[in-house]
């Protein structure tokens, strides 16, 4: 954790979403690794196993309140602290914001595991036809229930077919997952701008202001907010505005020198700073667009979601521009 640093407050949060956002930042602010955190538990005398806590921080239902208890603590919050996380996640709930998961039937890992004790089908009776008819000949096929049979099996393999050939629509279409998107091309004024292909946007923790730039859910998006401007040439300057630090610039440090160094926002104006990007459109038709520093000391550089690129409060730094792009395309969603 950082010194002198504040824990997130949960208490700002308005939404599940929100409060799964205010559960990575607790994360990430801690400084400890599944493992540790794992660890820390055990020495509190609780079990938190590795993958609860990476199942925990994925799904996006609210955690049960036990867990909850367990993953904050080895955390390192206060007592007072924890009281504050269990209040908001019951108030949540209580609202009906999203059930808590899993169910009864919860796992050693946290994954729903099948009702042992359920009993198996029963096996069809001799004689009994699989359409409810009996067949003729004390349990012999007839010619009737051969021709039923057949026809529920054909009938079947036609299902399967439809089924693949939908599935296969579905993700071509780009519906794996996420609705598909038209990106919005740059344009000066007011923007949120996203991760194509998630529903992540790209912020700030929330308390003392670090400056490094995160993907968060954007339903939680919005600190600080994002202005684009032209700075002609082609290139732009990504404006932020931040309600305690004021106005600012996104960047890259050092004149970035540094092959990864962060992308952060800081004052407008730090000649040490790369605070003009070229927003390159990627793909035809148009995926989205990189971010690519302009006059950076690392040539074919983009602007890269690095870390876990599924997982909130992942950071964003300078990283080598990869051929397909991944983690590096941007689309600006107008504000108004």
């Amino acid at each position: 954790m950082t010194p002198g640093e504040h824990a997130p407050d949960p208490r700002e949060a308005r939404s599940p979403a929100e409060f799964l956002a205010c559960l990575q930042a607790l994360k990430v602010w801690s400084g400890l690794t599944h493992r540790e955190l794992s660890a820390r538990a055990e020495a509190h005398g609780d079990d938190l196993p590795r993958s609860t806590v990476g199942n925990m921080l994925s799904r996006p239902t609210l955690p049960r309140e036990e867990l909850l208890t367990t993953f904050v603590r080895a955390c390192g919050v206060t007592p007072a602290e924890v009281e504050d996380w269990q209040t908001v996640r019951n108030g949540l709930a209580a609202r009906g914001g999203a059930p808590a998961w899993p169910g009864a039937d919860e796992g050693p890992d946290g994954d729903a595991e099948p009702d042992g004790d359920a009993a198996p089908d029963p096996d069809p009776e001799p004689g009994a036809d699989l359409g409810g008819v009996a067949d003729p000949g004390g349990g012999r096929p007839g010619p009737r229930s051969r021709i039923r049979r057949g026809l529920v099996a054909v009938v079947a393999l036609a299902g399967l077919v439809l089924a693949g050939v939908s599935v296969v629509a579905f993700l071509r279409d780009g519906h794996g997952g996420h609705p598909p998107r038209t990106p919005t091309a740059p344009a000066a004024g007011d923007v949120r701008i996203r991760v194509v292909g998630t529903e992540y946007c790209l912020g700030e923790r929330r308390g003392p202001r670090t400056g490094q730039v995160h993907q968060v859910p954007c339903a939680a998006a919005g600190l600080p907010g994002y202005s684009l401007a032209e700075v002609g040439g082609g290139r732009w300057r990504i404006v932020s505005d931040h309600p305690d630090s004021g106005p600012g610039c996104s960047g890259i440090p050092s004149g970035g020198r540094i092959p990864d160094a962060a992308y952060e926002d800081s004052e407008c104006g730090d000649p040490t700073r790369v605070e003009s990007f070229a927003l390159e459109a990627y793909g035809t038709p148009v995926e989205g667009y990189r971010i690519v520093p302009v006059g950076s000391a690392t040539p074919g550089s983009c602007v890269t979601v690095v870390g876990d690129r599924s997982a909130a409060w992942a950071r964003l730094a300078q990283a080598p521009c990869a051929p397909d792009a991944a983690g590096q395309l941007f689309d600006f969603d107008r504000e108004d």
